[in-house]
């Protein structure tokens, strides 16, 4: 915030820098760090992923285009990368190379951890593992998942009760398996529960 006093020092610097001849006054007028920092999830760029105009390792440069330098992935983008190691290295390197952190990992079609079955259940939860231990890997501090269930929505608060139940099993299987990973756990909030 400028009071009197930084207007006064800032102004006679910078008369000072312009009556030397100097033109790197500009320290004496640096603005204050943002209040807060953004990320920028990849689903906002999805149109322009999906019609294959931007790749999914370009996302980091197009980010800090914007004057954002934190990335929110999609998973659905890199489907069948989440073990490729080589790939992640490569999404490392790029965020490195452009100051980028990477902070979450939004995770979709690997199973409903309210499933009914116990072993679709635990098929979901498996199958959200390997992106846990992606986003370790990228050095993301969360994974977002959804809170699906196959119990049909209605006014039936059995039914509410019965889903609750089975998605809170799936995601807390989740959650143990982060754990230890040091990876935090969030819920979409229109992804089911």
């Amino acid at each position: 915030m400028t009071n009197r006093r930084n207007f006064l020092k800032n102004s006679t610097l910078a008369t000072a820098a312009l009556g030397l001849g100097l033109p790197q006054f500009s320290f004496a007028m640096k603005p204050a760090d943002p209040p807060f920092k953004i990320s920028l999830a990849e689903w906002s760029v999805n149109r322009l992923i999906f019609g294959k105009k931007l790749d999914h390792l370009d996302f980091p440069l197009e980010t800090k285009k914007h004057g954002i330098h934190a990335v929110e992935y999609v998973n659905q983008f890199f489907m069948d990368k989440a073990q490729d190691m080589d790939y992640l290295k490569e999404m490392n390197t790029r965020c490195q190379n452009e100051d980028i952190t990477q902070v979450l990992i939004m995770v979709d079609r690997e199973g409903m951890l309210g499933a009914r079955s116990e072993s679709d259940r635990m098929q979901a939860v498996e199958n959200h593992k390997k992106w846990i231990e992606a986003a370790k890997f990228l050095g993301c501090h969360t994974v977002r998942v959804n809170g699906y269930s196959d119990i049909a929505w209605s006014q039936n608060p059995a039914d509410a009760a019965e889903a609750s139940k089975l998605v809170s099993d799936g995601i807390r299987k989740v959650c143990e398996f982060a754990e230890p990973h040091g990876i935090h756990i969030v819920i979409e909030n229109h992804g089911g529960f």
